[in-house]
């Protein structure tokens, strides 16, 4: 399965288990801090917020995790904070995602302040802004932590549909330059005709070498320049009809 790396580029416009307990908070506060340094940020130029009101592309699978979304991206718009707090809500996706964190937030019969704790080392790990520490807390004792990955996705795509970007990920081998992403990057803005473009990026061994690329709103546009494809290629024209000989 592909590894998600949330390395991300930003190109502005060109000139034209068990349940956990409380025993299980060390083990979880040492995946989120570890997960949490891992996650830099490549920003090649700061993406300009348009103003205006919030408009999405699409409806929220979980209309609270759309509250939420809505919520935070409206503060993060109003104090011209949009980019730092995608840039922090990235590092809190890869965190969450992990199912025994979420589960250690949200089991009742940790104390809260075994939860705080643990909110402070992912705080201090990750640099988080004020408003999205308290957007945590919120989340927290709300007991909805298993929503911050759909929290995210909700507000990406007010993020996007605000500053007119358009997100691609890009599956590879091993991690590429940043100047192979600006490429890319440039790439993907020039055929959509996007006003930014912000680069996802997956470590996926299976294609051998080379790269794919997804994006558009669905992920349904798809351009694969690795060599697993090529291979599936020269092996469907190597492909000759079975021949029955008479003996």
């Amino acid at each position: 399965m592909a590894a998600l790396r949330l390395t991300s580029i930003t190109l502005c416009p060109a000139a034209a288990s068990p349940s956990p307990s409380s025993a299980a908070a060390p083990r979880a506060a040492s995946y989120a801090c570890a997960a949490a340094r891992g996650l830099p940020s490549l920003r090649l130029a700061a993406a300009r917020p348009r103003r205006g009101d919030l408009v999405r592309a699409r409806a929220a699978a979980n209309p609270a995790a759309e509250n939420y979304a809505s919520a935070l991206c409206e503060l993060a718009s109003e104090s011209g904070t949009l980019d730092e707090t995608v840039a922090d809500l990235e590092k809190l996706e890869k965190i969450f995602s992990e199912e025994a964190v979420a589960e250690f937030f949200d089991n009742p019969t940790v104390l809260r302040t075994e939860k705080a704790e643990l909110i402070d080392e992912i705080v201090k790990s990750s640099d988080l802004q004020p408003h999205v520490v308290n957007f945590i807390n919120v989340v927290v004792d709300n007991s909805r932590a298993e929503l911050v990955p759909q929290i995210v996705k909700e507000f990406e795509t007010a993020y996007n549909a605000l500053t007119g970007t358009e997100v691609a990920t890009v599956t590879s081998v091993v991690q590429l330059e940043s100047e192979d992403l600006a490429q890319i990057a440039a790439h993907v803005q020039k055929i959509t005709g996007a006003a930014n473009v912000r680069i996802k990026t997956r470590i996926d061994p299976e294609l051998i070498a080379g790269f794919t690329v997804q994006y558009g709103s669905d992920n349904s546009n798809f351009i694969d320049m690795s060599v697993r494809k090529q291979i599936a290629e020269i092996t469907s024209e190597l492909e000759m009809p079975s021949v029955t000989l008479d003996v």
